[in-house]
C-alpha cells in the first residue's frame, strides 16, 4: 500500500473515530438533560437507543482504526 493512500485510510478512519464521539457527546447531553436537578429523571426509548447506537458505532470505529494501524484485517 502506498504512503499516500495509508495516509487517506487513516485519515478517513479518524474521522470516523472522531465522528463517532461527536455522536456519543451528543446522545449524552440529550440523555443528561433529563437527570438535571428540574429534570424528570425519565429519559425516552429513543434517546436511550440513540447513545446505545452512537457508543457501538465508536467502539466499531475505533477497532476498525487500531486494525488499520496494526495492519491487520478490517
Amino acid at each position: 500500500m502506498s504512503t499516500e493512500k495509508r495516509s487517506s485510510d487513516e485519515a478517513r478512519a479518524l474521522e470516523r473515530v472522531v465522528s463517532a464521539a461527536r455522536n456519543v457527546q451528543a446522545a449524552s447531553t440529550a440523555l443528561e438533560r433529563h437527570f438535571a436537578s428540574d429534570g424528570d429523571g425519565q429519559s425516552s426509548t429513543l434517546e436511550l437507543v440513540r447513545f446505545e447506537a452512537a457508543m457501538q458505532e465508536l467502539k466499531e470505529a475505533r477497532e476498525a482504526f487500531d486494525a488499520l494501524l496494526s495492519g491487520g484485517p478490517r
